[in-house]
């Protein structure tokens, strides 16, 4: 059974360099370093969104490091 929205909030899904995601309220100013990755919704839309696309969760840095060293 999913998270009511009672207050009718909008959440974005956004996206840092390091490909870490979040929610962020849609009518606040973005944080410096994250970008509106284009889903929006209520928090737990955007939460599943979330739980669907950020399969590996270590930073991209750490990724990048790993596969240029035969990690």
């Amino acid at each position: 059974m999913g998270v009511e929205n009672p207050d009718n909030r909008v959440f974005l899904v956004v996206v840092n360099n390091e490909e870490q995601y979040s929610v962020w309220l849609a009518d606040r100013a973005l944080p410096l370093g994250w970008r509106a990755e284009g889903t929006s919704g209520t928090r737990e839309e955007c939460l599943d969104h979330i739980a669907a696309v950020w399969i590996d969760m270590r930073p991209r840095s750490v990724r990048e490091h790993l596969a240029a060293h035969g990690g």
